[in-house]
């Protein structure tokens, strides 16, 4: 078992991917840059399998999965409610179409609502 620093007086909290202080963290801003090639994200509602609740899809994104988790917590801070990262695909609890498209597209993604 290795043990992996997560404090240090000297610089604080330190990140345990890239061991560097949590304010110059390489792995966030790497996970935060966007390719310069952006497809069309797909958004869709999804009730089939789920006891009848619906569950908002985000899929066709093409990032790396450090920058999906933070695209989605970004959604889910933008709808209000929760969600998660599931095979390259964000799922955003309820019907939250509208809400996550002018988020995405705030972001500068093209979007597409697909389905029903």
């Amino acid at each position: 078992m290795s043990s992996v620093l997560v404090y240090s007086t000297e610089g604080g909290r330190t990140c345990p991917g890239c061991r560097q202080p949590i304010g110059a963290c390489a792995c966030r801003t790497a996970a935060a840059a966007v390719p310069s090639v952006r497809g069309v994200a797909r958004v869709s509602l999804q009730r089939k399998g789920r006891a009848g609740k619906g569950v908002t899809l985000v899929h066709d994104l093409g990032l790396a999965p450090g920058a999906l988790a933070t695209l989605a917590q970004a959604l889910r801070q933008a709808c209000g409610c929760g969600g998660t990262v599931k095979s390259g695909v964000i799922e955003i609890q309820g019907d939250q179409r509208d809400r996550v498209v002018a988020c995405l597209q705030a972001r500068g993604w093209r979007t597409r609502q697909t389905g029903g």
